[in-house]
């Protein structure tokens, strides 16, 4: 482990020129005439892609979006040996709190977002509103590859590996030898790995995203029961969940066996047209918000994508690969599946993209609190930060965290 360095974000200017250039001579598809203007069947909708690409084009001002980010967040990296990897350097985000008590927070997002989620968040909690309420001294986490994150050179960087680099961070670097967590999409998985393998460190978790199989027979035959039994003993809304479950599974998840398996031949195309990336990105930002609560601005959308443009992509994809192909009680839903005893909050937004009942989840969770929302989606951070800022100082300002951090 080497020393933290200062980091400030800067796109090479070149990458910004063929970028321009790219977006000039970009080839559109057609669309289908019997398609309304709000049926996003069969992806992206050409003429919205069409309008924010000529907008990336003509208006979109990457240097001021590049000075507004620098001046929001204090950026660091430092190079970690990780076990059975070898040395990374990782890109963080440090904002402590001038509370003398204050908690110190791990906030790790997924794909396709990057640390620019939880922009919202750093002021109203590094701060208290009262004596009742924490402060949290704050750490924003890059996934390898992620924004200004490090690409890994090598394969084989899975969420376990970035599990134990986080640890590192955390403990070593800064100086945190206890804490608490937040993530959901992929920092959801992250922070559940550091709950099981450090839970010395990690005393709570929060997360706004769970995946769960069905709970085996010979684990609860009671839970298995009610699910053979749904049509009778489920409420509607539990109902429902299976309902999206099964939905997002068959009309959602191509992305991700795509990304699980061949991140490499996708990254060719993806990673070469910003049209291409816009397009795969807009159609998520689209399907997984809450667009009745949540509007995405054009500047937030490009930035967003400019996170894994400068990389060209495929950091991104390969991630799930990673995440896919890991063997042990860390891969796909075993970490999940496999019991975790660190006490852990749960908000449940309607808009995510599946949900499952809290006897599933109490299988397997130490779930110590829970509130459900109604509005918000996969983005909480993003489309409703009042809400999920509200719910991490109520858990994590619980006498259960409080004893915990003892």
């Amino acid at each position: 482990m080497k020393e933290p360095y200062s980091y400030s974000l800067h796109v090479d200017e070149e990458l910004l020129r063929t970028t321009k250039e790219k977006l000039r001579l970009a080839r559109f598809p057609e669309e289908l005439e019997d398609l309304g203007d709000d049926d996003w069947s069969h992806g992206a909708k050409v003429k919205e892609v069409k309008r924010l690409a000529q907008y990336w084009l003509d208006g979109f001002d990457w240097r001021a979006q590049e000075a507004a980010i620098n001046a929001d967040f204090r950026q660091w990296k430092v190079e970690i040996d990780v076990p059975d990897y070898g040395p990374h350097t990782f890109h963080y985000v440090h904002e402590p709190s001038l509370s003398s008590d204050a908690i110190p927070l791990l906030f790790v997002a997924g794909w396709p977002g990057s640390f620019l989620e939880a922009r919202e968040l750093i002021k109203p909690l590094i701060s208290s509103p009262n004596d009742n309420t924490p402060a949290f001294h704050i750490v924003i986490a890059s996934l390898p590859g992620f924004g200004p994150g490090d690409a890994p050179k090598n394969s084989g960087f899975s969420p376990s590996k970035t599990a134990m680099a986080f640890k590192t961070l955390m403990v070593d670097v800064l100086g945190y030898r206890k804490f608490v967590t937040q993530g959901g999409d992929f920092g959801s998985w992250v922070t559940r790995i550091m709950a099981h393998m450090y839970p010395e460190h990690v005393r709570a978790c929060h997360t706004n995203f769970m995946v769960m199989g069905p709970p085996p027979f010979y684990k609860n035959p009671l839970v298995f029961g009610r699910l053979i039994l749904n049509s009778v003993l489920y409420t509607k809304k539990e109902q429902k969940m299976l309902e999206k479950a099964q939905s997002f599974m068959k009309e959602h998840m191509a992305y991700a066996m795509v990304q699980g398996t061949k991140p490499q031949s996708l990254a060719f195309g993806l990673g070469d047209s910003p049209i291409g990336l816009l397009a795969w990105f807009l159609e998520k930002y689209h399907a997984w918000t809450d667009n009745e609560h949540y509007s995405w601005p054009d500047d937030q959308i490009l930035t967003f994508v400019m996170m894994h443009w400068m990389q060209g992509a495929t950091p991104g994809f390969r991630y799930y690969k990673e995440s896919f192909q890991e063997k042990g009680p860390y891969s796909g839903l075993n970490v999940f599946g496999k019991w975790c005893d660190v006490p852990t909050g749960y908000s449940e937004f309607p808009k995510e993209t599946t949900s499952f009942p809290l006897d599933w989840i109490r299988t397997s969770t130490n779930l110590q609190w829970f509130r459900e929302h109604d509005r918000g989606g996969h983005f909480a951070a993003v489309e409703q930060p009042e809400l999920l800022v509200q719910d991490m100082r109520e858990w994590f300002g619980s006498q259960v965290v409080r004893e915990a951090m003892r």
